[in-house]
């Protein structure tokens, strides 16, 4: 029997106190790549796993590490004279019913396909090294996956936080149109990886955004800088169109540029990721399921890309919670903010939390005691639909990085 309790969230909600932080990375940045390139191998194996034996087997790869290659940016393109290197680990079933599952080949396909299909200056096949750490899972974790439900894999927790303020809301908007195909149309020398990060104070909001240029599109260091100020203008424009409450805009982009200093002050990558030569990258460093990094929202530590969608609750409580979340304050009237919080207990069915808590701001002149019972209604609801959640991880319908 889960335990559910529901309270009034102390304090104003993220949207009305005085200083608010947001981060976004986007989607060439070292960490994500390792989020996203963890993701894809997991959801091939989870694909074959069905294909094989009509359920997910056990597996997890969100353990992978993304080792920066080696470059040498110049104006009108320089050189990369090393790879990057994803070693991919944990645990996957190499073997099931007297059939063997290459493991390290399915993962590493579905990491060169998910390159190819998303950054355009990477050739997969030249410009990443695969190595597979994968490894057999133990009896005991490996038997919880016996049925199509399994049970919990683990004792942890995921949180779900709703609505997105509209600081959030601006740091995606402005990671979107940065590695929008319209944007990279009009922008070829602007790479995919981008990281926008937001601090609000009252109704002021300052972005300080980083944006890879790729070297074969700049031919000087005046061209750089010319397009460098045309990117920060466009972007500034199109965020001030998405204003609401916040009265002042200050847009600032690639702070570290030092003018006169040639390639040493640019921003310049060969592949457009600092992946090739600069940063490296680990799996759960990115953006938490709901598409930011908010520093003064709760948050699960779990990372939840890699993670096997049937039964790992690193994956599915976060999903859950945050779902929970968002269909609570859009179901009940008289929320401003809503808090989710789930705990597992291993093995228990996923259905059955350890705890559910649901923390509530009411908006003015709403009392807690009216929201509780249609509050716990849609928890409930959400909690007894969970098998529906888990066929849209397995399937892939359900971002999570």
């Amino acid at each position: 029997m889960t335990r559910i309790e529901i309270e009034a969230l102390p304090g104003p909600p993220a949207a009305r106190r005085r200083v608010e932080v947001v981060e976004r990375k986007g989607l060439g940045h070292p960490d994500t790549l390792c989020d996203r390139m963890a993701e894809a191998a997991g959801l091939a194996l989870a694909r074959h796993y069905v294909e094989l034996s009509g359920r997910v087997l056990h597996f997890n790869t969100d353990k992978a590490l993304l080792v920066a290659g080696s470059s040498i940016p110049a104006l009108g393109g320089g050189l990369v004279t090393a790879p990057m290197r994803l070693v991919l680990g944990d645990r996957a079933t190499d073997e099931w019913d007297g059939h063997r599952i290459p493991v390290a080949d399915i993962a590493a396909e579905a990491v060169g396909d998910w390159v190819r299909g998303h950054l355009r200056y990477v050739d997969p096949s030249r410009h990443l090294a695969f190595e597979s750490a994968l490894r057999p899972g133990s009896a005991e974790l490996t038997g919880i996956y016996q049925s199509a439900l399994p049970g919990a894999n683990d004792t942890s927790t995921g949180v779900g936080v709703a609505p997105l303020t509209e600081t959030e809301e601006l740091v995606i908007a402005a990671e979107r149109h940065l590695n929008s195909p319209a944007f990279h149309a009009r922008h070829p020398e602007c790479g995919e990886d981008v990281k926008v990060m937001a601090v609000r104070l009252e109704r002021r909001l300052e972005l300080t955004v980083a944006v890879a240029f790729v070297d074969r599109f700049v031919e000087s260091e005046a061209g750089y800088f010319e397009a460098r100020e045309e990117v920060r203008g466009e972007l500034e424009r199109s965020l001030r169109g998405r204003l609401r409450t916040l009265e002042e805009l200050d847009v600032r982009v690639n702070t570290l540029d030092a003018p006169g200093r040639g390639t040493a002050g640019m921003y310049l990558t060969v592949l457009g990721t600092s992946a090739d030569g600069a940063d490296g990258g680990e799996v759960g460093r990115g953006n938490r399921p709901r598409g930011v990094i908010a520093f003064h929202r709760p948050c699960s530590l779990e990372a939840a890309a890699g993670k096997n969608p049937a039964g790992h609750v690193g994956k599915i409580y976060n999903a859950l919670a945050q779902q929970v979340a968002e269909r609570v304050q859009a179901e009940v009237p008289g929320l401003e903010e809503v808090r989710a919080t789930l705990v597992s207990r291993i093995g228990a069915p996923l259905k059955e939390p350890w705890i559910a808590s649901l923390e509530l701001v009411p908006t003015a002149g709403a009392a807690l005691a009216e929201l509780e019972a249609p509050a716990r209604a849609v928890l409930e609801r959400e909690l007894a639909g969970v098998e529906d959640l888990v066929a849209e991880l397995v399937a892939g319908r359900r971002p999570v990085c």
